[in-house]
């Protein structure tokens, strides 16, 4: 396992599957976290007092004026520092183009492409004031290159998320900072096959490596990313998806 001890890793959106698996396993690499969550408080606390490591929950609304850095200001003053952040604090809405309100569009661009841009700006200034340079690894999709029917919006976001961490790793790299980005797959959740089942069959028979990934599964892309062994890797869009994505679709 790659050794992370004395970091101290940002991760937003915590409180959800996705969030709870990356945060485990940076705690396993033995860094310290900051926990983000917008309103699922009980989640995080739980989180917090099950990791073998010092965890903070924070609560924000990330798209608001000031609260990426409250964030940023309980991460130094509780650890003095950030040396990694996860941006995976997102959403996932269905509606199609014909159907969907103005309100579901800029929800879903504020909370995906917009909070992102908002946590990495406050963060990354934390990184680079304190003069170490730093690791960003942003949560896109594998949606953000393979649109899904009724996922306009959310897969539009996406590929907004892929374009920020390529634009931010050509501006920040100067600075020491690394900016990469981590597409998932279909990924598992409590009752995922009995509220999807043809869905998760069809997935299944397309993925070269027959099985629904993990958050564990992103999670270590994650801390792969974001650890010395990726020193040299900054603007890649790493796809963790179980091969899905070479599957023919022709």
């Amino acid at each position: 396992m790659i050794n992370l001890t004395g970091n101290i890793v940002v991760v937003t959106g915590a409180s959800g599957g996705i969030g709870s698996g990356i945060a485990r396993r940076f705690a396993a690499a033995g860094a310290s976290l900051i926990l983000h969550y917008h309103s699922n408080s009980e989640s995080v606390t739980k989180l917090a007092e099950e990791l073998p490591v010092k965890a903070i929950p924070v609560q924000a609304n990330i798209v608001e004026e000031g609260s990426a850095e409250r964030i940023v200001d309980v991460a130094v003053g509780e650890f003095g520092k950030i040396d990694i952040l996860i941006n995976n604090a997102g959403s996932q809405l269905i509606a199609g183009f014909d159907s969907m309100t103005v309100e579901n569009w800029y929800s879903m661009i504020n909370i995906n492409l917009t909070g992102t841009h908002l946590v990495t700006q406050a963060c990354v200034k934390a990184m680079i004031d304190r003069g170490q340079g730093g690791s960003v690894v942003h949560i896109a999709s594998i949606e953000g290159s393979h649109p899904a029917f009724m996922h306009g919006h959310y897969a539009t976001s996406k590929a907004g998320v892929i374009m920020h961490a390529r634009a931010a790793a050509l501006e920040y790299g100067s600075k020491g900072v690394r900016i990469n980005c981590v597409s998932p797959g279909l990924i598992d959740r409590p009752g995922l096959a009995r509220d999807w089942p043809e869905g998760v069959e069809r997935w299944q028979a397309a993925a070269p490596l027959e099985r629904v990934g993990t958050p564990e599964d992103v999670g270590d892309a994650c801390v792969f990313l974001a650890s010395p062994l990726a020193r040299w890797i900054t603007g890649h869009n790493l796809v963790v998806d179980g091969g899905v994505s070479c599957h023919p679709t022709w």
